[in-house]
């Protein structure tokens, strides 16, 4: 019998309130998997059943959890300014192959308050011409703000898409002071 089968817990998760909205967030013992903008009810349900197909596991709701505590408080620094770069273990396996070495690399060498062009990231893996396809993998991204995919921007200076939608993407830019505060 492996670990999960004895009945330990594999997945806890938490909604926080944020200045983007309620964000929900996952973890397993490996580490945060999930990050889930505009976490509603609908949306959390929906997310939560995605897990649960995915990962073959009840996910349970446990803010306390020691996994997610520490995650908790780090959302909490960074949307409060006092953070400027994540320090959690990150469990990678709803993301694999192209798309994960893109993120691995976006996660490990785009700092807080710096932006990279799609076509620069596609680069830095290898891939020169695989601009269109680092776009998917931002939309594909399972741990968004972590894995700061809100700082890949067209390289004609434009904003680019976003999963959160844009105005969630803008007010990330402007809290890491990359874009100007919004007007309101």
């Amino acid at each position: 019998m492996n670990s999960h089968e004895q009945g330990e817990q594999q997945v806890v998760w938490a909604v926080v309130g944020t200045d983007i909205g309620p964000l929900l967030l996952a973890a397993t013992r490996e580490g945060l998997v999930n990050v889930v903008f505009h976490a509603t009810d609908p949306v959390r349900d929906r997310a939560l059943e995605r897990l649960r197909s995915r990962l073959g596991t009840d996910p349970v709701e446990d803010p306390g959890a020691p996994q997610l505590a520490e995650a908790i408080s780090q959302f909490e620094a960074y949307f409060s300014g006092r953070l400027h770069g994540f320090e959690l273990p990150l469990d990678w396996s709803l993301i694999s192959g192209f798309n994960r070495q893109v993120l691995r690399e976006l996660a490990a060498g785009v700092p807080y308050g710096a932006v990279v062009g799609y076509g620069d990231l596609a680069r830095r893996v290898g891939q020169p011409g695989a601009a269109q396809a680092v776009g998917v993998a931002m939309g594909s991204n399972p741990l968004p703000v972590v894995v700061p995919c809100h700082r890949v921007v067209e390289s004609d200076g434009g904003i680019g898409g976003f999963g959160g939608g844009l105005e969630t993407k803008r007010k990330l830019l402007a809290l890491e002071g990359v874009l100007p505060e919004p007007l309101f």
